[in-house]
């Protein structure tokens, strides 16, 4: 039976980690003394839902955290530096903190250090968020003992909303565009003067022109989408953006 800690402090432990090719040890002190963290612990870099939602999520929604005054957020896991490292290079993971339980030190104090033997992990963290302050484990989301990895409770959007329901969350922002294209470089001016991130889909590299029209109905770039709505161009990018 895996238990909740709300209430209690978290383990007393030094982590190992490479920064700058140098040794680096971290200890909770550092990390929690003073301040507000949320942390979220998962099996393990590289694997599908860490990587396509359970990191993103809460990188893309750092600034709505700082903003509910939580100072930084903090993921945890099962790994070696040196992993969690390349793992924070890849994901562009800039606004969360990656730490190395290498040692599954944390994680066993937690008592949540799980036998994954079946899967050729050995010993990893079960999945899990919760908000620390002080030092002080103030609410914990706990993902339910049921087989496989679930993944219904310590995601981004419940810790957000749990700190505060009616905090604010970024746009997200998706925009297509072609290489020299004058009209994409002043879309992309535009969002950056709102301080508004986008995830750019180059023509040519990442799709064609077919799939181009057949998403938007359109060949010209830009094409900008924002929460998931067709904006159109760089001039029907600027109209929005006038009335937002």
């Amino acid at each position: 039976m895996l238990s909740n800690r709300e209430g209690q402090r978290v383990p007393d432990v030094t982590f190992h980690t490479r920064q700058n090719d140098q040794w680096v040890d971290v200890t909770t002190q550092d990390l929690f003394a003073g301040k507000t963290i949320v942390v979220f612990s998962l099996p393990g870099a590289f694997t599908p839902t860490c990587s396509s939602t359970h990191l993103p999520g809460y990188n893309n929604l750092a600034k709505s955290f700082h903003k509910n005054g939580v100072d930084s957020i903090i993921c945890m896991s099962v790994n070696d530096t040196f992993v969690m490292n390349e793992w924070a290079k890849d994901q562009e993971s800039d606004n969360v903190t990656l730490i190395p339980d290498g040692n599954g030190d944390f994680t066993n104090g937690m008592g949540l250090l799980v036998n994954k033997e079946d899967l050729g992990f050995g010993q990893r963290s079960w999945r899990y968020s919760m908000l620390v302050k002080d030092g002080v484990i103030a609410k914990m989301f706990l993902e339910p003992e049921v087989p496989g990895d679930p993944f219904e409770v310590s995601d981004a959007e419940t810790m957000l909303n749990y700190i505060n329901p009616q905090a604010a969350k970024p746009q997200l922002v998706s925009m297509f565009t072609k290489v020299g294209c004058p009209f994409c470089a002043r879309a992309k001016a535009m969002l950056h003067d709102r301080g508004m991130k986008y995830e750019e889909i180059v023509l040519g590299k990442d799709v064609t022109t077919y799939s181009l029209k057949a998403i938007t109905g359109a060949t010209t770039s830009p094409q900008v989408f924002i929460d998931g709505q067709l904006i159109g161009g760089s001039e029907a990018l600027e109209a929005y953006l006038a009335k937002n």
